[in-house]
């Protein structure tokens, strides 16, 4: 991407009210990243809402990126749901989701870009006082838990997975998100691709009907709940649960291996995939399941989704730079964070998407032509 003519050095700056971002629908949260009162001269704001997945990296961006430029970025971290929904509604400058739209929503945005960011891991963590071995769990095991087919921890198919493990003789509580979600819509389309008894019963989804289980709102939500719950089990980004020192299964992939949600293995998930896109792929393809026996099976790249007319040239060309720092001089904050930076040749391809977007009444080219 070349620097953009008629546009002055630009940063981000914004305040940070919360971390403890909440996920659902529900417009503005107190775990948004909310726009401060100011009044330096030509500061502008970019506003954007969705997925709490990628919210721990976007934070750190965000931040780094307020000491370069004057520009403001207002990110509410609601879930990916609620950050479709805003962004179909025009309330937003750009939306951000881990799934992608379905052809519903696209009617509502027609056109709209999925732009990837980085690569995260779905991790599987549990509370188990006394288990200090990592489980050991796969695809089908997870379909029976998660459905309540299997209902205790010390269940002879876990068991199996576990040998010598003490695994206690308590029921299992199945915590998984209440809101719309792209961790969700990852976690469901793995377990759709690995048994076919969960994609006919259940499905994939940003919200589905759980067969079994509480609910919370948000990564930070299902984190939480996991944390204070013995005998619990859920789904959340790897970063909240690394973040949090929770334990992480070593999920059984496509090689038969048991791979834990490095940032090695997630990489690897990724890489395979990305090696088959060409300039005029879809970027909203699954890598979940992915071939490889360093892969981490519940992968999944997360988006920023763009109008393909944004109405200001000037926030356009903004969030054209934002992006490009991010996925450049950002990527080894990606990594200190624990995402996967994209692969090389995806990068440059979401980098020239972006010759595709317009901006103004006139529909002028956010980039000048290569």
């Amino acid at each position: 991407m070349r620097k953009l003519p008629g546009t002055s050095t630009l940063a981000v700056a914004f305040a940070l009210t919360t971390l403890a971002a909440c996920g659902g629908d529900e417009g503005a949260t107190p775990g948004a990243m909310t726009q401060q009162t100011a009044s330096e001269a030509g500061t502008m704001t970019l506003t954007g809402a969705g997925a709490t997945f990628p919210y721990p990296i976007y934070s750190k961006w965000f931040s780094s990126y307020a000491d370069l430029e004057p520009v403001r970025v207002n990110y509410q971290s609601i879930g990916s749901g609620g950050g479709i929904r805003q962004l179909t509604e025009g309330t937003v400058d750009f939306g951000a989701s881990d799934a992608p739209m379905n052809a519903g929503e696209l009617e509502r945005a027609p056109g709209t870009l999925h732009l990837p960011t980085v690569v995260g891991a779905i991790a599987v963590t549990y509370n188990l006082p006394g288990v200090e071995e990592t489980l050991k769990l796969n695809g089908a095991v997870l379909d029976a838990i998660f459905r309540g087919e299997i209902g205790e921890w010390d269940h002879p198919s876990i068991q199996s997975l576990n040998p010598g493990v003490a695994l206690p003789d308590r029921d299992i509580l199945v915590v998984h998100r209440s809101d719309g979600s792209g961790t969700t819509y990852v976690f469901t389309d793995y377990l759709s691709t690995v048994s076919p008894t969960w994609r006919e019963m259940v499905g994939t989804g940003k919200s589905v009907d759980w067969p079994v289980g509480l609910g919370a709102k948000g990564n930070e939500g299902v984190t939480g709940q996991v944390e204070q719950t013995d005998g619990s089990i859920g789904y959340v980004e790897q970063v909240y649960a690394q973040q949090n020192e929770l334990p992480m299964a070593a999920i059984e992939n496509q090689s038969g291996e048991f791979v834990v949600p490095t940032l090695a293995a997630t990489t690897a998930a990724a890489e395979g995939v990305a090696s088959e896109l060409t300039e005029d792929s879809s970027f909203g393809v699954s890598i979940v399941d992915a071939p490889g026996e360093s892969a981490y099976p519940i992968a999944a790249w997360t988006y920023l989704l763009v109008p393909p007319n944004m109405p200001s040239c000037e926030k356009a060309r903004a969030l054209a730079e934002l992006y490009e720092w991010a996925l450049t001089d950002g990527s080894d904050m990606a990594r200190e964070t624990g995402y996967a930076p994209l692969p090389a040749n995806l990068r440059e391809l979401a980098l020239e998407r972006w010759q595709s977007v317009t901006c103004g009444p006139d529909s002028a080219p956010v980039l000048p032509a290569s």
